[in-house]
């Protein structure tokens, strides 16, 4: 079996487990990872919000301007450096933050692995495409 097909298709089958955690909350798969980067660090540019997600900026603005019409967050110009825009999290979208991490809980039962396996697969994901670093 091809690895991208294997990839692929977990890829999906993990986006429509959240769903239906998600939606009751307003976010969509992507929003939420970028709520959980947010509730990591506040304020973030957009660009170090894309690098952590590994997002360009073509897919990560409209995602953070439907975030900010939805008042969880807000995006400003940095004062000291007029290039970058930093986004916050707003006093709603911190309020959400239980309920968002709770989704978080949900998929790691949902995905029947325990904490050792979740940290293994996690692992894994994130080396892959990365040279060795021996």
């Amino acid at each position: 079996m091809q690895l991208s097909f294997a990839l692929y298709g977990a890829t999906g089958r993990v986006i429509r487990l959240h769903k239906p955690f998600l939606e009751p909350l307003g976010l969509t798969f992507p929003q939420y990872l970028v709520m959980l980067e947010l509730f990591s660090r506040t304020p973030q540019s957009v660009g170090e919000l894309g690098n952590a997600l590994s997002m360009d900026t073509g897919t990560i603005t409209p995602l953070l301007k439907r975030l900010q019409a939805s008042g969880m967050v807000t995006r400003q110009r940095d004062l000291s450096d007029e290039r970058r825009v930093l986004v916050d999290l707003t006093p709603e979208g911190e309020s959400k933050r239980r309920d968002v991490w709770s989704v978080t809980e949900k998929i790691k039962a949902a995905c029947e692995l325990d904490e050792q396996g979740i940290i293994a697969l996690r692992d894994t994901l994130r080396g892959l495409g990365y040279p060795r670093q021996d």
